[in-house]
């Protein structure tokens, strides 16, 4: 039997509700899953892929993460998720699943891979927001996906945040962008949430910042109103790095998971984990990061009383 036919009968297998009684979500950047500037041990290269051992190491990462679902930040166009897919699935990890958000980055991309069918896919390319003396647009977009769950429609809001790189002295860091960014697509959200139903969401992604910067505070709330929740995480070892910048050698949490308050009660452990496997400093400058929604009768009562004592106001009348 052929792989595209083993993937197609898994499609079709996949393409159910989520019946499971978990499900596991993770955001990873996957640093530069295309043809870039980049060094390699022979010294510097122009427009070069990234390199095989590099991408062996991070198939052997997604292998060990598992996920159900798999979003990605710094994917290439779409010829190069299809071989991460077809690679994948050569080693006996099925993603029938896949998406590629196309936005005003032409070269790195926010995608998903899933083994569950998607119930909505909408691609969100033109958010503008002013900035200095004029108006821009959140470069990598923001990729909302649908998933059936036994709660209803579970949404997924995918992002990849402005770097810090910036060639504009007026705003160091691209702090500002950044920020104006986060929240652009704050507002978007809330001007949605009616139209999500009760299935809840979840916000993920490189946010290119930590957890007390202003991306972070637009995206839990607004005013008096909290309608989402930063889940900690940490390694097996307690550590809380998911990035590690090589040139100043330094470690920092800029990948995050943050959820609607009504889904922390079936958000395992009340907490994502951080993957820290040997593999991860091969394979990527990040460090993936996974949340597993339990669902079913079998709930702990712990996070039911934990659900219980989120606070979210129910006016949004108020602004930062």
């Amino acid at each position: 039997m052929t792989l595209r036919w083993i993937m197609f009968g898994l499609g079709l297998l996949a393409s159910w509700p989520v019946a499971a009684t978990e499900l596991t979500i993770a955001t990873y950047n996957i640093e530069n899953y295309v043809a870039a500037n980049r060094m390699i041990p022979a010294g510097y290269r122009k427009n070069y892929p990234k390199p095989e051992v590099a991408k062996a190491a991070l198939r052997e990462v997604i292998q060990a993460v598992n996920a159900d679902v798999l979003v990605m930040q710094e994917m290439g166009p779409k010829p190069y998720l299809d071989e991460l897919q077809r690679d994948l699935a050569a080693q006996g990890l099925f993603y029938p699943h896949a998406v590629l958000l196309d936005a005003a980055d032409a070269d790195r991309h926010v995608a998903v891979l899933s083994r569950h069918a998607f119930s909505k896919v909408r691609q969100h390319t033109r958010l503008r927001f002013r900035y200095l003396d004029g108006e821009e647009t959140v470069k990598r977009g923001l990729l909302e996906i649908g998933l059936q769950t036994p709660r209803g429609e579970l949404t997924l809001w995918a992002l990849h945040l402005k770097s810090r790189y910036t060639d504009n002295n007026a705003d160091p860091d691209s702090a500002q962008r950044r920020a104006k960014e986060a929240m652009a697509i704050r507002e978007f959200i809330l001007d949605h949430l009616q139209d999500m139903g009760q299935g809840g969401y979840v916000i993920l992604g490189d946010f290119n910042a930590g957890r007390s910067s202003a991306p972070l505070r637009y995206l839990r709330r607004r005013g008096k109103l909290t309608f989402a929740k930063l889940l900690p995480a940490t390694d097996a070892h307690g550590e809380h790095w998911t990035y590690h910048y090589r040139r100043d050698d330094t470690y920092s949490r800029v990948d995050h998971i943050l959820v609607s308050p009504d889904l922390m009660q079936i958000v395992k452990d009340g907490e994502a984990r951080i993957h820290g496997g040997t593999s991860v400093r091969a394979a990527s400058d990040h460090r993936p990061v996974k949340v597993t929604l339990l669902y079913g009768d079998n709930i702990p009562p712990q996070h039911a009383a934990q659900a219980s004592q989120v606070s979210a106001a129910t006016s949004p009348a108020n602004k930062d």
